[in-house]
């Protein structure tokens, strides 16, 4: 059996295709670099994070963009005819008073791991954007119209253009096509595929929170118009009937479904094996209850489905409802590398499954300047939108152990460096060395950002040599603490219990839709140029262990 949540942690949004016998899935990343995470299987069951699609942080520039702005909602399609990769990816700028303000561009490349093409700017017709290849050869881009004006539905409808990949540029004005197949309201990411001669279109609908799910209609024309499948919605956690159109708020957490491990499923996207199988992908989420925060993030599940004689997409066991166990695909089971939880920095190049918001990680942290450790070069407050220095990776469960050494020697007290448990610049837990003036020597001591409100927890201040120490987040659940050593056995717990909670969608003010992160950090707010070096990344997860 295939356990969900197939890619735990911050990974939302999935977008699957294949290529032959191997399958490709992209997931969204917001304001963290590199962008747009592909993972790769050749079972549907079995995945590796196999490559990023977005790694110039110049071409594409995130600093300064606000928490869970970025990035959002990758489409990757493969173009059979063409045998080339396409992504058509947004860049939210501003929601400012609602409008959100996003940039839609498409790239190709003919291998997964690129190069890939210059950006090709679509339109800024709302978000979630997707491209279809239809079969006489034209493409077609559908996205959701954001709605901004008085006195009409929010939050808007589907729209489509054609695009002309010649001219590289969208034919005429988007327009119409689909207002929902629920009265769930919230319509976002649009899919389009065909099939017998139907085009489908496959959305999410009830906003991407506790009413979430997947929705579909279809056409014999692209243009429309579609008719609902009569059993929408096909995959959700909250099964009840519901009419939301007139509440634009995404969240919604009063559909959440005590029944479901799973929540928020919805946002879909399916492909078919070579076997004929059909898959669908989507988001969910794990929260605590009764909270309802998830820490995790919005993760990526997977549903195994069947088309109906009438030619309609349903789960494979007849409900709608998402499952935590579903049956594998009838294909050999491949095992695929695994990112592991030691990291002892002996490679050449630093691991694809760190993370750094707004700026790539290999612009602060290099592994070659002294062998065997990854030396960060500070820079500025971890508050900042601009150049933060944080080498993270994704939290997939509440129960962990991060653990690292670290070498460190602190001048000036706008020095600091050592291990957080961040969430956005403005909530994170950050257990620090730094230069005391008051101590007139290094110490540890702990910072947090709680919704933008700074706590220095000053009676944690402990003296410490300028030599090798262990640091170390322990997360037990709803219960986070630091701990500290000089010889890796013995630690000693410094500082209060943290709500791990807090570090949500649902709790953080000032971001929403990613995930929690632990890893290393160093700040160098005078010159941007002092170091830490760290000996190794220790992350022990129980991915076993529910949320609860």
């Amino acid at each position: 059996m295939i356990q969900n949540p197939i890619f735990k942690g911050f990974n939302p949004d999935p977008c699957v295709c294949r290529k032959g016998d191997d399958y490709y899935a992209a997931v969204s990343s917001f304001e963290w670099f590199p962008g747009i995470p592909v993972y790769h299987s050749k079972d549907l069951k079995n995945w590796e994070l196999y490559t990023h699609v977005l790694t110039d942080d110049t071409e594409v520039d995130l600093k300064k963009l606000p928490s869970a702005k970025g990035i959002w909602a990758p489409c990757l399609t493969y173009c059979k005819e063409e045998d080339l990769f396409y992504v058509v990816y947004g860049v939210m700028n501003s929601m400012n008073a609602r409008y959100f303000d996003v940039d839609n561009f498409v790239i190709t490349a003919k291998d997964i791991k690129g190069p890939w093409s210059k950006p090709v700017y679509l339109h800024s017709s709302g978000f979630d954007a997707s491209m279809f290849h239809d079969d006489d050869g034209k493409k077609y881009v559908v996205s959701l119209e954001w709605e901004t004006r008085a006195g009409y539905e929010k939050p808007g409808f589907i729209s489509i253009v054609e695009y002309d990949p010649v001219k590289k540029e969208i034919v005429g004005y988007p327009r119409p096509m689909w207002r929902g197949g629920t009265d769930r309201g919230c319509i976002e990411a649009p899919h389009l595929t065909k099939r017998g001669g139907y085009y489908y279109i496959m959305c999410a609908e009830g906003g991407t929170g506790y009413n979430h799910c997947v929705t579909m209609g279809r056409s014999k024309n692209v243009w429309g118009p579609y008719e609902r499948d009569p059993k929408n919605p096909i995959v959700t956690s909250s099964p009840n009937e519901s009419n939301e159109r007139h509440d634009p708020d995404h969240l919604k957490p009063k559909y959440f479904n005590p029944d479901s491990i799973l929540q928020k499923s919805g946002h879909g996207s399916y492909v078919e094996t070579q076997n004929g199988e059909v898959y669908l992908m989507h988001l969910c989420a794990r929260p605590f209850v009764p909270e309802l925060r998830c820490t995790l993030g919005r993760e990526t599940a997977i549903q195994k489905m069947m088309w109906t004689e009438d030619g309609w997409l349903r789960m494979a066991d007849g409900s709608n409802f998402a499952k935590m166990e579903v049956e594998e695909a009838n294909l050999p089971e491949v095992k695929l590398p695994q990112v592991p939880s030691f990291d002892d920095f002996d490679g050449e190049e630093l691991g694809n499954w760190y993370y750094a918001p707004r700026i790539m990680p290999q612009s602060f942290a290099d592994v070659k300047a002294r062998p065997g450790y990854v030396r960060i070069r500070g820079q500025e407050a971890r508050t900042s939108l601009n150049k933060v220095s944080i080498l993270a990776r994704k939290l997939t469960s509440v129960y962990a152990t991060i653990t690292t050494k670290m070498d460190f020697k602190p001048e000036i007290h706008q020095h600091s460096a050592g291990l957080i448990l961040y969430y956005d610049n403005m909530n994170y837990v950050n257990l620090r060395k730094y230069y005391s003036e008051t101590l007139g020597q290094s110490a540890l001591s702990i910072i947090q950002l709680d919704n933008g409100e700074k706590e220095e927890f000053l009676n944690t201040r402990i003296p410490v040599d300028d030599r090798e120490v262990y640091l170390r987040l322990c997360i037990r659940g709803r219960q986070s603490w630091f701990e500290w050593g000089y010889d890796g056995e013995h630690f000693e717990k410094i500082g209060k219990v943290f709500d791990t909670t807090k570090y949500s969608d649902e709790y953080c003010k000032y971001g929403e839709f990613t995930g929690a992160f632990v890893g290393l950090t160093c700040a160098d707010r005078m010159k941007h140029s002092h170091y830490a070096d760290f000996d190794f990344f220790d992350y022990e997860a129980d991915e076993s262990k529910p949320v609860d």
